[in-house]
């Protein structure tokens, strides 16, 4: 059994202090991806650096204080790498992969965007440049006899279920059509992956993962399905069940994201 957890934590450090912590002490998942960490090693209490039990490895942003991903394994890696080639990227604190037993897990933060701003000129660079990376690792995966599980906040709602007010941000960043056109690239044969969520919950609204703090979002459940495993199609029909750890109240949360953990069967 290989049970994963992605979670973007809206700053570590804030998180630690809100419930982060007793949330990972309780947690029975044998690897937590982490987005948005947006701190250094050096910045971290050592109980949220290197918490007992987990194998850590962080890729911070270059630019302190924003963007950076990790990954917790309470089995040491057997090899890390992080960005996935394109220079623009390569200290942006968005992309890690780690080499675990049978599978290639990733820790993907992909940039927010706005629509219209530059900052979405830099989302579409990233986009263009990590879909041919996507189909390259899985092809080098499978040579190798591997899976490969991409976990995190990809930003993009894909589909009108993924989100409550759809209609209300069909010009919004994240669900622009361009940007699902290239979700659903992602999850075609050509690339080769698949939405495990979606797939053992084919047919509801959300379960989404990300409310605004603004509002009532969170209580009226008025959210976006942003965080994701994509997987190789192997991996994803070994998955046996899925869960959005949403707090039970608005008070209770220690992010504006809530936790994605999936539970895969054992290989054959």
């Amino acid at each position: 059994m290989l049970t994963v957890t992605s979670v973007n934590v809206n700053g570590l450090r804030a998180a630690a202090r809100k419930g982060y912590l007793p949330w990972l002490a309780g947690s029975a998942a044998d690897a937590v991806c982490l987005q948005e960490v947006r701190a250094e090693e050096d910045q971290l209490p050592d109980e949220v650096r290197a918490p007992a039990g987990w194998h850590a490895v962080y890729a911070p942003a270059a630019a302190r204080g924003r963007a950076g991903v990790a990954l917790l394994t309470r089995q040491e890696p057997e090899a890390v790498r992080v960005g996935f080639g394109e220079p623009e990227f390569e200290s942006s604190g968005r992309y890690l992969e780690a080499d675990l037993p049978g599978v290639t897990l990733a820790s993907l933060y992909l940039p927010s965007g706005q629509a219209g701003t530059p900052k979405q000129d830099e989302k579409e660079r990233f986009m263009a440049a990590f879909l041919p990376y996507l189909t390259a690792l899985r092809h080098r995966a499978a040579a190798a006899g591997r899976e490969v599980l991409i976990c995190g906040d990809w930003n993009i709602a894909h589909q009108e279920a993924d989100l409550r007010n759809w209609r209300a941000n069909r010009t919004s960043s994240g669900f622009l059509p361009e940007e699902r056109a290239w979700l659903t690239r992602v999850l075609a044969p050509a690339c080769g992956y698949a939405d495990v969520v979606r797939g053992l919950h084919p047919d509801q609204d959300g379960p989404y993962t990300w409310w605004s703090y603004r509002g009532r979002a969170f209580d009226n459940d008025t959210g976006w399905r942003i965080d994701y495993h994509i997987a190789t199609p192997g991996l994803a029909a070994r998955a046996l069940k899925a869960e959005v750890e949403r707090a039970p109240s608005h008070p209770e949360r220690w992010s504006d994201h809530a936790p994605v953990t999936v539970t895969y069967a054992p290989a054959i």
